[in-house]
């Protein structure tokens, strides 16, 4: 196309034209391109991630744009998009961000603010180490903190107040064991709860007492109740704080995305504020605690979400029993190292099927604690039950947990589209008390995660934090090593339920999605998806997996902004 320019003096009429020749020909020979000055390229990557049908690709550079993945593929996207921002990510290893599928927000939160007793010794040495926390915080009203585990201890017993008594007894302190399903408390604690050798336990808990009848200042699940009762809720300034240093905790680990495993009332309206203000700093997908006061409210008001996708709630949270490891976990038969005692069951089967229905009727999936067998077993059969009364199979209802289960149980979460949602360090961590309470034969359907993929089911993982560590490359060695930090077992334990590497990084990113429901907007680096990715000290897909635990995350990017860098 030619355009004929008179060739006197140039007038305004002239540079128009001149002008428009110059958009024609940029047009037509499509040489031009706009300025792009919100499109950003991290180049020079090992990149992995899975497509929209859950196969694994590789690429060197990644595309962004307005906060979302525009492409990816190699350095001649560089060309392409000219006017990019570029990124050099120096050869390093880009994945994308990882989904925790099963964690305690605030918990964590509060447990970073609070006293850590994980992995001592002793119950001399957990009081010795409480009492000078709280030599250093006059000012606390409550001394409080998590972690203990008798099972780490000479002679694995139940700690009693005596011995918290010797260190501290002018102020009330409440120490939650590490898997959140017993507490232990001094006599003056007991004293603001009111228990005494009177006190009846609850349904669903357990009073323990020492020889002579007495509270020992033992908690176990619902009994735990009477003590939290007493101690003051955390207002929304402490709320926030809590959630500012779980955020950055999380996200300096490589998690962009949590599924918080029961939210508290007072917790959900303050998540939805900063959500909805644009200062949330972490994802977080919420499941409504099913014991709030205001449960039938929240249902009514529908699913909980915001254009951003940094909160959301469409699921609630279910308890039918407790803990493997403080033998609350409800079991078909007696277990093994108490055979006077079969766990505690959590929930009524007539609560369940009523909080069921009210879930489902209200589009609302239902994730369920479940680790004993038989709390595995009430799960499901009520999940068959409600699909004929009610229905609710296309909400990916979840068992969480689904630790020990019946090996006859195991196909009906395929049959029942039952996701198990499941933490694979929990088998590292148990291993050495697990067969003690159940025996070797309940064990075939324990910690079963090749078992449930073998059927087509898709295991999503997650850490239970801070039961154990939020790391999740700690979990991601553990579900393809079966082994500890220190390679034990020699190899493995139970080694045929080991998950493959490529499975095992579905299970923390692309299915966690789509377990939430996010598939369309997370868990991959595809068009149009969030931009959420990390870049890790090492390849993962190559080194020795032994070496898996041992990775640190360099950047995290979440939304195409970076928020954690090593170097920050």
């Amino acid at each position: 196309m030619t355009i004929a320019l008179p060739k006197h003096q140039p007038s305004s009429l002239q540079l128009a034209l001149k002008l428009l020749y110059i958009v024609l020909l940029c047009g037509l020979l499509s040489s031009c391109e706009q300025p792009q000055p919100d499109t950003m390229i991290i180049n020079n990557v090992q990149g992995y991630s899975f497509d929209n049908d859950r196969q694994l690709f590789e690429f060197s550079a990644l595309v962004v744009r307005e906060g979302r993945v525009l492409a990816t593929g190699d350095a001649q996207l560089l060309s392409k998009y000219p006017n990019a921002t570029v990124q050099d990510g120096g050869g390093n290893t880009l994945m994308p961000g990882l989904i925790d599928a099963h964690g305690h927000i605030s918990s964590l939160g509060y447990s970073l603010l609070s006293i850590d007793v994980r992995g001592l010794a002793s119950a001399e040495q957990v009081a010795e180490t409480v009492a000078a926390y709280a030599n250093k915080n006059p000012n606390l009203n409550w001394i409080q903190g998590r972690g203990w585990n008798q099972v780490l201890w000479q002679g694995k017993q139940f700690p009693d107040m005596a011995v918290l008594d010797a260190q501290i007894s002018d102020r009330p302190v409440w120490l939650e064991r590490i898997d959140g399903h017993a507490g232990w408390a001094n006599k003056k604690a007991m004293e603001l709860a009111g228990i005494t050798r009177d006190s009846v336990s609850p349904a669903g808990g357990e009073i323990i007492l020492d020889e002579e009848g007495e509270p020992s200042g033992i908690l176990i699940d619902n009994a735990m109740g009477l003590m939290i009762n007493v101690i003051p809720e955390p207002n929304d300034a402490e709320i926030i704080l809590a959630l500012d240093a779980v955020s950055k905790h999380l996200l300096s680990l490589g998690i962009t995305s949590a599924h918080d495993a029961g939210v508290l009332s007072n917790e959900h309206k303050v998540y939805r504020q900063l959500a909805d203000r644009g200062e949330m700093q972490v994802r977080i997908y919420g499941m409504y605690s099913s014991s709030e006061d205001d449960l039938e409210q929240v249902l009514a008001a529908g699913h909980s979400s915001d254009p951003e996708d940094m909160y959301s709630v469409r699921s609630i949270k279910i308890y039918t029993d407790g803990a493997l490891g403080s033998r609350g976990a409800a079991m078909l038969e007696p277990y093994s190292d108490r055979p006077d005692h079969r766990g505690l069951l959590l929930t009524s089967r007539e609560e369940l099927r009523r909080l069921f229905a009210l879930a489902i009727n209200a589009e609302y999936q239902i994730a369920i604690h479940a680790i004993g067998d038989s709390g595995n077993r009430i799960g499901l059969d009520e999940i068959e039950q409600a699909y004929a009364s009610v229905g609710g199979r296309h909400l990916r209802h979840r068992m969480e947990h689904a630790q020990v289960v019946a090996l006859e149980d195991i196909p009906r979460f395929k049959s029942l589209d039952v996701i198990p949602s499941m933490q694979p360090t929990h088998a590292t961590s148990d291993m050495n008390m697990a067969e003690d309470r159940i025996g070797a034969e309940r064990l075939k359907g324990a910690y079963a995660w090749q078992s449930f993929l073998n059927q087509g089911s898709r295991v999503v993982s997650g850490s239970d934090f801070p039961i154990e560590l939020a790391n999740a490359f700690h979990g991601i060695h553990a579900a393809v090593t079966r082994q500890d930090k220190n390679n034990q077992p020699e190899n493995g334990w139970i080694a045929e339920e080991a998950m493959s590497l490529e499975d095992t990084m579905r299970s923390f990113s692309i299915d966690a999605a789509w377990a939430a429901h996010q598939e369309n907007s997370l868990g991959s680096l595809t068009p149009g998806k969030w931009a959420d990715f990390i870049l890790i000290d090492q390849d993962i897909y190559k080194i020795p997996v032994q070496d898996i635990w041992k990775t640190k995350v360099l950047e995290t990017w979440l939304a195409g902004e970076l928020v954690y860098s090593k170097g920050m």
